[in-house]
């Protein structure tokens, strides 16, 4: 799993809990959903999150590790 894969799937979540703790609890967790919203746009346009900051701390990495091509291979086709 990479950073962004990671990323989504928590703000995904959190979207998700804080909607369902705001209709069943109090409608106060809705204003967590609203920070996460928020959270989302200023790093669309900044390109910083400090989610991302963390995810990088517990060794998840950019991207997946793509196979490097051989010399051969390029040669035999």
């Amino acid at each position: 799993m990479t950073v962004n894969d990671a990323l989504r799937a928590i703000a995904g979540f959190f979207v998700l809990a804080s909607v369902a703790l705001g209709y069943f609890v109090h409608p106060g967790f809705f204003l967590f959903t609203a920070f996460v919203g928020a959270n989302l746009l200023q790093s669309g346009f900044s390109k910083w999150c400090p989610m991302i900051a963390i995810l990088k701390k517990i060794g998840l990495r950019d991207q997946i590790d793509q196979p490097k091509a051989s010399c051969c291979a390029e040669k035999a086709a």
